[in-house]
């Protein structure tokens, strides 16, 4: 598979989500271990990085910029800011003046005079679109970041956006059993010419071939708090799951590899951040861009492992009312 390109830069169709080398899947790996994998993806020519200011509250951020200084040249790097967890502020600010702060913190994070794709992580109603794209316009023209995306936002909304100043790319949860943006973003960004970089294309480690209890995870780690992963919906995913391990392993694929590739079969514009904080399953993702693989194949595992043959909702009731991107009924 041919690289492809965001914002003028080519990068792997298989770019790696850093977040859980510092947050949100239980114990992180240490700053060693992280550096470690952050280096040899560089290496391998993983030349994609994501990650977010939320993601371990700057910490993962910090452990980019400090590792990977002296290399800033050989990765395209994606950040994000709007979603607001610091002291007692919790929420989405996507406001010029929040949007700007947040930059500034990210840039001396990371160690760099400029970011390639600057994500608002979220879609604030509060603000007028045009508001928010404008201060990230001017951004642009300061030289601080390459081009500006969005993430979790609904095909209106990114339209809006784009004809305000053009969307460098947009970054919605996507994988086989994650189907939203199926009801408008991905053809949206198609139409648009919007690179879509889909985050948990393993749909959170459970199409990955390695989870088999939920229970055994950690009490930080957020998939606890998921209703895919609780005990009334898990045991009937697990079933489903294995029907598609079945079918990955049968055509010469590991789990992950066909999950990952089936995201990338959905259109030349779309990408992947899978996040690991394993060696070895790093360079078993990126090895998916270049597996063969049929149209029969990809189909299969679609109609295995789809919105109508998982139970529960992706996110907890809690978080729902965040999300811009478009729901199933």
């Amino acid at each position: 598979m041919q690289m492809r390109v965001i914002a003028g830069t080519e990068v792997h169709p298989v770019g790696l989500g850093c977040m859980n080398l510092s947050w949100a899947y239980g114990t992180p790996p240490s700053a060693e271990d992280g550096a470690r994998l952050l280096g040899h993806a560089l290496d391998i020519g993983c030349n994609h990085l994501d990650t977010a200011r939320i993601y371990g509250a700057g910490k993962n951020e910090a452990l980019i910029g400090e590792t990977l200084k002296g290399r800033r040249q050989d990765f395209f790097l994606a950040s994000k800011c709007g979603i607001v967890v610091e002291g007692a502020k919790r929420g989405v600010d996507c406001s010029p003046a929040a949007l700007m702060e947040a930059l500034d913190t990210s840039l001396s994070l990371l160690q760099t005079d400029h970011i390639d794709l600057y994500y608002m992580h979220r879609f604030d109603p509060k603000v007028p679109v045009a508001d928010s794209v404008g201060a990230l316009a001017r951004a642009i023209e300061a030289g601080k970041i390459r081009a500006y995306g969005v993430s979790e936002w609904s095909a209106a909304h990114i339209r809006e956006a784009h004809a305000v100043h053009p969307v460098g790319a947009a970054q919605p949860e996507y994988s086989l059993w994650t189907r939203n943006v199926e009801l408008g973003v991905r053809e949206t960004c198609a139409d648009l010419g919007i690179p879509l970089v889909a985050f948990s294309p393993l749909g959170r480690g459970a199409l990955g071939g390695v989870l088999r209890d939920p229970s055994t995870l950690e009490e930080s780690d957020l998939r606890t708090k998921m209703p895919r992963f609780n005990a009334d919906n898990w045991p009937h995913n697990l079933k489903v799951i294995e029907r598609f391990e079945a079918l990955a392993r049968d055509n010469g694929f590991t789990p992950a590899q066909l999950a990952l590739r089936w995201v990338l079969e959905q259109g030349d514009h779309c990408h992947v951040i899978p996040g690991t904080t394993s060696i070895a399953h790093l360079e078993d993702n990126m090895a998916a861009a270049g597996l063969p693989v049929t149209p029969e194949v990809i189909a299969e595992a679609g109609r295995i492992v789809n919105h109508g043959t998982i139970h529960g909702h992706r996110y907890h009731d809690a978080i729902r009312p965040t999300i811009d991107t478009e729901e199933f009924a």
